[in-house]
């Protein structure tokens, strides 16, 4: 693929991706016109360590960078360089989390949906709409819709999936300096060769989710 054409590709990504938040500043919802669209996104759920972590980020309406998408699709480099971008220019953004332990007291899909509920919150604009990856949250009190796929597919939820990976990604390789026998600088807490042959040679750390890990505790 050429220069040219990956620019168009990104070009036509953007429009495609801008279409929900596009509608509900031109149609509104239940409680009127549209100023702020929040999107959210979450990274860690599937790891046997750290925390899962959620993104609210709210887009001028005129947000234009090329290349946003799903952060699973991007390099950790491009991850990078746009989340500094995404920062710069959102409206608004905040981060939430929940640890091991709760994650382990409640699960991790309710565990998921706390964090998302307290990015949210933590916004110092109300947003008028929420846009959510796949999940919608019974506890929140604005209007919301639940996009399938919409790290891919939706502007703003990509936006928060950029800043919640990078922030998680950030907090394991701290934690590496801390606990490096599990290489969390490179696998982020999941369960790679390397992570379970630490876990044999030293046993389960502080930022581990028991409940992943039933069956290596059981056996040990």
């Amino acid at each position: 693929m050429t220069k040219a054409e990956r620019q168009k590709r990104m070009e036509e990504d953007l429009i495609r991706m801008k279409a929900y938040e596009e509608r509900l500043y031109r149609e509104g919802n239940r409680c009127g016109k549209i100023e702020y669209i929040a999107g959210v996104d979450e990274v860690g759920r599937g790891p046997l360590a750290g925390p899962v972590v959620a993104a609210a980020v709210i887009l001028p309406p005129d947000f234009a960078v090329l290349g946003v998408n799903d952060s699973k699709k991007l390099s950790e480099k491009r991850r990078e360089e746009l989340y500094d971008v995404i920062l710069g220019e959102a409206v608004d953004w905040s981060i939430g989390m929940r640890d091991p332990e709760v994650i382990d007291r409640i699960n991790i899909l309710e565990a998921t949906k706390e964090a998302m509920a307290e990015a949210v919150a933590g916004l110092r604009k109300r947003p008028d709409h929420v846009l959510i990856d796949a999940l919608t949250l019974p506890s929140l009190e604005i209007p919301q819709t639940g996009v399938v796929k919409g790290d891919a597919n939706c502007l703003c939820i990509a936006a928060a999936s950029i800043v919640a990976k990078v922030t998680r990604d950030r907090m394991m390789a701290e934690y590496h300096k801390m606990y490096p026998a599990y290489g969390f600088d490179r696998n982020k807490g999941y369960g790679t060769k390397a992570h379970y042959e630490g876990i044999e040679k030293e046993g389960i750390c502080p930022i581990h989710r028991k409940s992943f890990l039933k069956k290596i505790l059981q056996s040990g």
